[in-house]
């Protein structure tokens, strides 16, 4: 690495000078001695203009001091030029005209400028060649596999260290068995997958746990992204594949993992224009390779998607990627599980219990699950603790979900008064409806877009969901708008984000779940996606304009309850919505065991009155 940053810096010296010399060469020279010819040579040496005479074969240099002053031209010997001076009248020697016959001089200044140029130019072609020779050996390696290789010797990732995905971690259990003793499988005739697809959402840890196969098996791992197969030269892509896969075969037993697939394992023919593009001559080249695996090459190929919809059914036909192992988002257990392998190392209070923190993640994958244990780290190191607290493990979760807080905002008296009615209706509609999750926190201090928010703890990770929870939903969502209402007497824009959740779910109510008395159960649109461009473009209506109005109706209906519920849940208990809203605006923040105790609280049964505007 010295040698090459070496050569590179003296070649760019070697141009510094190049260019330098070339304008000295072309900048016009200073002033030399004044030319004449013979006779006025002689006159001047007569006067005493010239204190030495220097004889350079035909040229004569007339010297006064250390100058150079003149020069003339005479064509014969220095006898001849001697005698011709001595009958003009010039005394040669002591006493006179000092005369030096100098007949064999160089000009080594003149020289130099001359050659100089040449030399640098010279060394310049010769480090240009070099650098196109060695250009020329990098394209022959062009084609090479980028894949990147890790030695099962020392394996620093196993199962060991993943967490949260028992059951994939059980399907891999059978890869990592037939790679130690393949003998066991082939004595019954078993043939192991030969591919196994990952899917699952991204951050869930489907790169890890390909590294923990490899790490628990102890073999060679070759990793490589499915976009480093791709380049804008055509073929590459298929060569960098054949490539990958001689050098599995060659240190077999091994896994080869490739992730995020999708990059050149979509549909083919899907090319914009119709077009055969090189990402399908990749692909092509992927599945020859695969297809053309014997039963006793004990190479296993490992791919991760999160999405599988869009990839070639080419590819997870049986005989390629046999087995799909889904890597979901994990469960309480697995957050827990997953909360202890990242806090290893770290000091914890005795407080910070991380099944607390697992029941308030829910939807959390692995890598927010990590990214929450690094940034309590951070806040306890910026409150100066020696040890994690629940507290940093808390703000942290908050931090993940909705951004840093801002504290520093400014806000007008109204404005902060609005959004403590707005969050209060949210918890205090949850906390009447029986479906509904319980309040964690209610916060008045601004994060990220938010001006306020209202945290729910769900007392269980849910799969399915029925209309009496839905509604429920329906009714929190809208009771923020609700409260500003009863305590305001107008709304604001500060519900428009509630309204949009409000309106995809009743929709969603209508139209995908079956869940609408007028329509019955049946679902309406179909939606169709560009398989090329992997996302959905329109949604083709399957029904008719009638039934879109009744479609229409039928979300509005549920909305309008809804927002009927809430209100009557909130008119009902204006004066605990009072209470609660005004101690929001003391602290700012209430956490669920003061929210608990004030609703215990007795309050006056007095006329809601809202907080005047600033």
């Amino acid at each position: 690495m010295k040698a090459k940053r070496w050569q590179g810096s003296l070649f760019y010296l070697l141009i510094l000078v190049a260019v330098v010399a070339l304008a000295f060469s072309f900048l016009p020279i200073s002033k030399g001695p004044e030319e004449v010819d013979f006779y006025t040579f002689v006159d001047k040496a007569k006067r005493g203009e010239i204190d030495t005479i220097q004889q350079q074969g035909n040229k004569l240099v007339g010297v006064r001091g250390d100058e150079k002053v003149t020069e003339a031209s005479f064509v014969g010997t220095t006898k001849e030029l001697m005698d011709t001076l001595t009958e003009a009248g010039i005394t040669l020697g002591e006493g006179g005209v000092k005369f030096i016959v100098n007949a064999g001089g160089f000009d080594w200044g003149g020289i130099l400028i001359s050659f100089i140029p040449l030399v640098l130019f010279g060394a310049l072609l010769f480090f240009l060649f070099r650098s196109a020779r060695g250009a020329n050996t990098q394209a022959f390696n062009f084609a090479k596999s980028r894949a990147r290789l890790a030695s099962g010797d020392k394996p620093t990732i196993t199962f060991e260290d993943v967490a949260g995905v028992d059951e994939a971690k059980g399907e891999l259990e059978e890869v990592v068995e037939f790679l130690r003793s393949p003998e066991k499988f082939l004595a019954l005739g078993a043939r192991i997958p030969r591919g196994i697809l990952l899917v699952g959402p991204p951050g869930c840890g489907k790169t890890l746990i390909a590294k923990a196969t490899a790490g628990q098996a102890g073999v060679p791992f070759y990793s490589i992204s499915g976009s480093e197969f791709v380049e804008m030269f055509v073929g590459v892509g298929a060569s960098r594949v054949r490539d990958l896969f001689d050098q599995a075969k060659r240190n077999a037993p091994c896994i080869v993992f490739v992730d995020e697939i999708d990059a050149v394992g979509r549909h083919r023919g899907a090319g914009l224009g119709g077009g055969h593009d090189e990402r399908e001559q990749t692909l092509n080249q992927i599945l020859v390779e695969m297809d053309g695996f014997d039963s006793s090459t004990n190479v296993i190929v490992l791919a991760a998607t999160n999405r599988p919809d869009i990839l070639d059914p080419a590819l997870l036909r049986p005989g390629r990627f046999d087995r799909h192992v889904v890597i979901d988002q994990p469960d309480i257990k697995g957050r827990k599980a997953i909360l202890e392998v990242h806090a290893k190392g770290k000091p914890l209070a005795k407080e910070a219990d991380l099944e607390v923190i697992a029941k308030q993640t829910p939807g959390f994958s692995g890598a927010d699950l990590a990214n929450l244990i690094n940034e309590a780290a951070i806040l306890a190191a910026r409150h100066d603790r020696k040890d994690i607290g629940l507290t940093e493990l808390e703000d942290s979760i908050d931090r993940v979900i909705a951004g840093p807080e801002k504290k520093g905002r400014v806000i007008n008296n109204k404005e902060k008064a609005l959004i403590a009615y707005h969050e209060t209706g949210h918890a205090l509609a949850s906390k009447m409806l029986p479906n509904a999750d319980p309040v964690h926190k209610i916060s008045i201090v601004a994060r990220g877009m938010m001006g306020g928010w209202t945290r729910f703890l769900p007392t269980e990770d849910r799969h399915l969901w029925t209309h009496a929870q839905f509604e429920d939903i329906l009714t929190v969502t809208l009771a923020g708008r609700a409260a500003e209402e009863i305590a305001f007497g107008e709304v604001t824009t500060g519900a428009q984000n509630d309204l949009e959740k409000a309106t995809s779910v009743a929709r969603k109510m209508v139209t995908e779940y079956g869940m609408s008395k007028k329509l019955g159960p049946r679902t309406f649109g179909k939606r169709d996606e560009l398989v090329f461009l992997g996302r959905e473009i329109h949604e083709q209506r399957n029904y008719s304009e009638k039934v879109a109005e009744e479609i229409d109706e039928e979300v509005h209906a549920l909305i309008q309850h809804a927002y009927h519920t809430a209100r009557r849940i909130l008119t009902e208990n204006k004066e605990r919505l009072k209470l609660v809203a005004e101690r929001l605006l003391d602290k700012e923040t209430i956490e669920e065991a003061e929210f608990e105790a004030l609703l215990k609280e007795p309050v006056p049964s007095a006329e809601l009155q809202a907080t005047p505007a600033s």
